[in-house]
């Protein structure tokens, strides 16, 4: 492991133990109630329905409001949907009652951080009654600035340093504290010592610190930065800044514009690297008071919806990613976003007019266009499709290695289409931009075993696309079928076999073993396989081939295509 990410999981690990100092539910005891309401509420929450979930947890409690259980629920279910100002009076009626909870603390205090209710939010932490030691460490910090002790807050952040697992976070957030007071030499200088560690590579601290150089005119630091994290290929909010850096514009720190935007970047910071390490429901709340607190923190949004598709939440995903207004930077990105969560909705026409819209709006970014082609592709539309990746091709400056995928995607379209001369160029110059890139050499070398041309070029293809990806079925299949094509029978059937112990329920694996089966005389396992690839849905034209198979045999059904016979004599039969 290198040194950089042997770094970066020491911290996630650290973190993960100084996040919390229980479970997201808290300890609290938990009295079952019995009502309707609260049967449908729990049969909501194993749906993941969070908008039910919370409506019917809060009509349980009309009838039972000190049910601690209830209780509980209704805020978590609030603030996973990201409105605490309903999860808010439920969770100060926990606290009146004495109630221990992680996740009604954690609305209390983001309530109290929002209102600048510095001294209350100080007492709670004296108190510990806060979200847990590495959220409350630095919250304490950040209310000391908005006291507008700053000295006592610079205090804190250094005691900070010396805990274990809290160290990068202080040194980060006491950079972020320097900068919002206007002491850019002294932020610059803990970005340049590495007190942050891995969270300097994350992109809210580069562009943090690239405003940072800016400040103290030094844009060509700043462009070296920029070019070193991100390289050439900007996305637009990115491509502004390196412009305006290139014309001596002075950047303005907009990164911590208050203590209360330091306070919403803790929690945003925090759920970046719980990501990595804990449970996606439990990151979502921290993702959803990082909003709360600062609605305009576009990178917050992003991360609860992809949280939520992640979590195949996809309504809540889709709007969740509208919260990106039209005129940020960012826009583009929740929109491929929302296409991608609607797609998955099984909404195609939806997330057609979305990519389209896109396109007139953003049709100078590639990505736009290939993600409008993948779309095209699932949806069959293959002309439209390589439309698309026509026009993505044509805006890059130049030529670059990551280009393969698209002439990959293009080929697929093309060859859908019949027009396999274009296809064929298109997946050779994917494997010249990426010459080991097994999917490219599958889909070729299958696609010359299927047009029975080129079959040792095709073997050569598909045996390397195995030794890269031995445990992908669909390769092993490659392999085996293009050994069956070649009449070398009993080496075909080893990989075969293989192919369909990795996927047992795919039906055209499972036919091309049964066709391996018949070519070596196993008859009866021949139509067993045959009649399970029938029980896998295969498509309409390979249904009515194999149960053709299954009447007469393998030999008759190559009889009648025109197809070669089986190589028995070459196979030693």
């Amino acid at each position: 492991m290198s040194g950089r990410k042997w770094a970066e999981r020491s911290l996630v690990v650290a973190i993960c133990a100084a996040v919390v100092g229980g479970s997201a539910t808290g300890s609290m005891a938990q009295a079952e109630p019995h009502t309707g309401a609260y049967l449908a509420a729990r049969q909501a929450v194993i749906l993941g329905d969070y908008p039910v979930a919370a409506d019917y947890f809060t009509r349980a409690l009309t009838r039972d409001p000190s049910n601690p259980m209830l209780l509980e629920n209704a805020v978590l279910s609030y603030l996973s949907l990201g409105d605490l100002d309903r999860a808010l009076p439920i969770a100060q009626k926990m606290e009146a009652d004495g109630l221990q909870s992680q996740v009604a603390s954690m609305v209390l205090s983001a309530a109290e951080a929002r209102a600048g209710a510095f001294d209350a939010l100080l007492t709670r932490m004296a108190e510990d009654r806060g979200t847990g030691p590495l959220v409350d460490g630095l919250t304490v910090a950040w209310a000391q600035m908005g006291k507008g002790d700053v000295s006592a807050a610079l205090e804190i952040f250094d005691k900070l340093t010396e805990e274990s697992g809290l160290g990068p976070f202080a040194g980060y957030h006491k950079a972020l504290a320097l900068a919002m007071v206007g002491d850019f030499e002294g932020a610059e200088a803990l970005f340049a010592a590495e007190v942050g560690g891995p969270l300097q590579l994350t992109r809210r601290a580069a562009i943090a610190r690239v405003q940072i150089l800016s400040q103290l005119d030094r844009d060509a630091e700043a462009v070296a930065l920029l070019d070193q994290m991100f390289g050439t290929d900007l996305d637009p909010a990115l491509a502004q800044m390196r412009a305006a850096l290139a014309e001596d514009a002075v950047l303005p720190f907009n990164m911590i514009t208050s203590p209360i935007d330091g306070i919403a970047e803790v929690y945003h910071t925090v759920a970046s690297f719980l990501r990595r390490e804990a449970g996606d429901e439990y990151t979502l709340l921290y993702s959803r008071i990082v909003s709360y607190l600062r609605p305009d923190h576009t990178d917050a949004i992003l991360q609860s919806a992809s949280l939520l598709e992640s979590m195949e939440k996809f309504e809540l995903a889709v709007a969740t990613y509208k919260q990106v207004p039209s005129d940020d930077p960012s826009f583009h990105a929740a929109e491929l976003g929302r296409a991608e969560a609607l797609r998955k909705l099984g909404k195609l026409d939806a997330a057609s007019e979305v990519l389209e819209q896109l396109t007139r709006s953003h049709g100078d970014l590639p990505i736009v266009h290939v993600t409008l082609g993948d779309l095209m592709r699932q949806m069959e539309r293959f002309g439209d499709a390589v439309t698309a990746y026509d026009t993505a091709l044509s805006l890059y400056p130049s030529e670059e290695q990551n280009q393969w995928f698209i002439y990959y995607a293009r080929a697929i379209a093309q060859e859908r289409q019949d027009v396999w001369d274009k296809a064929e160029a298109d997946f050779r110059k994917a494997l010249e931009l990426n010459p080991d890139q097994p999917q490219v050499l599958n889909y070729l070398g299958y696609s010359l075993v299927e047009k029975q041309v080129k079959l040792d070029e095709a073997l050569d293809m598909i045996e390397r696309a195995v030794a890269a990806r031995p445990d992908s079925g669909y390769i092993v299949d490659s392999l085996g079928w293009v050994l069956y094509r070649l009449g070398r029978y009993d080496e075909a059937i080893v990989h075969m076999e293989r192919a369909a112990e990795l996927m047992p329920v795919d039906p055209i694996v499972n036919d091309h073993l049964g066709d391996v089966l018949w070519a070596v005389g196993r008859y009866r396992e021949a139509e067993f396989q045959w009649t399970r690839a029938l029980s896998f849905d295969p498509e309409e034209k390979d249904a009515t081939r194999i149960r053709r198979k299954l009447e007469v045999g393998l030999d008759v059904v190559l009889a009648e295509e025109g197809a070669q016979p089986l190589a028995r004599v070459a196979n030693g039969n």
